[in-house]
């Protein structure tokens, strides 16, 4: 027959907590203390996995990283859209990709932010701006970089610019920017 240890043997388990307090006195209304009480806290380390899919957009993403801008366009009748769409929204009809790497490219509108979410804030103000490609229905929402968001001009409006890629891929969006063609 196996021996049953006598109490479960106990583990750090990732976090260690002393001295919670609690009365000594067997009094009932000595555990009215415990409602003023601060709420215990405990840090410990959390670690996930996250998989993320890019689905129907991951030809996209892989022509970013080969320094390469796709768009979608509609088998039918050519609807175009600068960014990944895997289906027309008028017919329905599943789109094709195609490349607009080296088409011409011109700002239609932008914006100088501010103010960004944590991954932008370091670097405000910095200049968004929608991009006209010839050719293309939709317009692609993108950082323009190489002006001065300090002395922003409408003379911006119909600047022809150029995709620029970043060397490491991280998969984001934010792979591709333009700048003013030289």
């Amino acid at each position: 027959m196996a021996k049953i240890p006598p109490k479960r043997e106990e583990t750090l388990g990732g976090f260690i907590v002393h001295n919670i307090p609690f009365p000594k006195e067997t009094d009932p209304d000595a555990l009215a203390f415990l409602k003023k009480m601060a709420p215990i806290q405990i840090e410990q380390p959390y670690q996930i996995t996250y998989l993320h899919s890019y689905a129907q957009d991951s030809p996209w993403f892989a022509g970013l990283t080969n320094k390469r801008l796709l768009a979608n366009q509609d088998p039918v009748d050519g609807y175009t859209y600068a960014n990944p769409r895997g289906h027309d929204m008028y017919s329905g009809e599943e789109t094709n990709w195609i490349d607009i790497s080296d088409r011409q490219a011109n700002i239609h509108a932008f914006t100088v932010c501010h103010f960004g979410s944590e991954e932008f804030l370091p670097e405000t103000p910095y200049v968004l701006a929608l991009i006209e490609f010839e050719g293309v229905d939709t317009l692609l929402l993108t950082r323009l970089v190489g002006v001065d968001p300090d002395e922003a001009s409408l003379d911006w409006i119909g600047m022809q610019v150029v995709p620029k890629f970043l060397r490491n891929s991280k998969l984001k969006p934010t792979d591709v920017y333009f700048t003013p063609a030289e």
